[in-house]
């Protein structure tokens, strides 16, 4: 199982034929390596640590994400315009303010 720690991050609602929520990563790369961004698979579980939280995906992997470090990027802006233009009304940026340990992720 894989582990990451994006710079940025994002909690984005996909609300398709399969409706879920995914963490959208980003990092800041140098001089030598580009920016970079992930997608995970999916959140079934959300842990709480002093100043991050957990997201684990369906396919068991963890995103460490930094409580102060939410919002889009310039690792992560491009690919929200990307998913807006491909989906519209189908995919929604969740608030910074949500409570992340009070939602129901697996969604009917």
């Amino acid at each position: 199982m894989s582990y990451y720690a994006p710079d940025t991050w994002v909690v984005i609602f996909m609300n398709s034929d399969d409706p879920h929520y995914r963490v959208l990563g980003g990092w800041s790369g140098g001089y030598l390596s580009g920016d970079s961004w992930r997608f995970n698979s999916g959140i079934t579980k959300v842990i709480e640590e002093d100043d991050r939280f957990l997201f684990i995906g369906t396919s068991g992997s963890t995103y460490a994400c930094h409580k102060d470090m939410y919002g889009l990027r310039m690792s992560t802006a491009g690919i929200w315009n990307q998913l807006q233009e491909k989906f519209g009304d189908k995919v929604q940026m969740m608030d910074e303010g949500t409570n992340w340990l009070e939602m129901d992720w697996i969604v009917k």
